[in-house]
């Protein structure tokens, strides 16, 4: 029988719209909103039906509205029967797949996320730095590219084989973006508010890592992914110590998606909104070789359990 993997999605994926399709039509979709509202002390339902899309992505309301929508479109997978072999997130996603796999609470999970965006957003604003995309470089590549740069400057993301995302000061990620290009390489600025998964989140990492150390972590249901290591873990305090270290590591997304594979995997579900992770699993996989579903809506889901069958 296909091996089924469920991934969440993190900053990055938002619309305005998202999650509106379960929570007008799920109690426990309403329930989640209701949980993330008194968690962050943010109107998110608001935000996420109605936007505006630049007050959304503010990454202190956006963290825990991502994460809302992602535990709301997991709920109706559960409810549904789905039962996931291994789960995994990208970056803040991470927090719903350890959820999902029961290792940390839905409410906790939300306490968690809100108190990322504030530190994150606190960070940032003291210590402005950047990310750029380099692509048609290898993750090996991207690494060498970083290091062989005088300034804080690494891999943020290995999102594909060809397609690194780096982080750091602003002006060692733009030499590391210009030798890129001397390269033959591709060097695309992101627009972000801060250098997440870089040294400049130093500060937030620590604050976190009390809140993490605090936080009851249960033995996982199913295998977990965490983006900092890229190797599947089943021991509670393994994950607690990859989560703690996940705000200044890269995000190994490209070894996650590898480890999947090797495990026998041949089903994804994207649960959260709009299909981010389905592009960079698809980049990833050898073609053919997957079938990736998105579960953001109703239809969504119909549509995955449909081709479970």
């Amino acid at each position: 029988m296909a091996k089924l993997a469920v991934v969440f999605p993190g900053q990055g994926s938002q619309f305005v719209g998202m999650g509106q399709a379960f929570f007008d039509s799920s109690a426990v979709a309403r329930d989640i909103f209701a949980q993330a509202e008194a968690a962050s002390g943010l109107p998110l339902a608001k935000l996420c039906f109605e936007g505006p899309m630049d007050e959304l992505t503010r990454t202190v309301n956006l963290q825990p509205a991502v994460t809302a929508v992602n535990l709301a479109c997991w709920a109706a997978l559960v409810e549904a029967g789905a039962r996931p072999d291994v789960v995994a997130g990208h970056s803040l996603g991470e927090y719903a797949a350890l959820a999902a796999a029961g290792v940390i609470s839905a409410g906790r999970c939300l306490e968690l996320v809100s108190l990322r965006g504030r530190l994150m957003d606190r960070d940032a604003q003291a210590n402005p730095g950047a990310m750029a995309a380099i692509m048609g470089a290898t993750p090996q590549q991207a690494a060498e590219l970083c290091a062989a740069v005088d300034g804080m400057v690494q891999p943020a993301n290995y999102n594909t084989p060809q397609q690194t995302v780096i982080t750091g000061a602003k002006d060692a990620v733009a030499v590391a973006s210009a030798k890129a290009k001397e390269m033959g390489w591709k060097a695309l600025p992101l627009k972000v508010s801060g250098a997440w998964h870089s040294p400049l989140m130093a500060q937030a990492a620590q604050d976190m890592a009390r809140a993490i150390a605090d936080t009851a972590f249960a033995e996982p249901a199913c295998p977990v992914i965490p983006n900092a290591s890229g190797a599947p873990a089943a021991a509670a305090e393994e994950l607690r110590g990859h989560l703690t270290a996940q705000l200044t590591a890269p995000v190994r997304w490209v070894q996650t998606v590898e480890a999947m594979l090797a495990m026998g995997v041949t089903v994804f579900i994207e649960a959260g909104p709009k299909n981010v992770l389905a592009g960079l699993i698809n980049k990833t996989a050898p073609q053919g070789s997957v079938t990736v579903h998105n579960v953001q809506d109703p239809d969504g889901l119909r549509a995955a359990l449909g081709a479970l069958k």
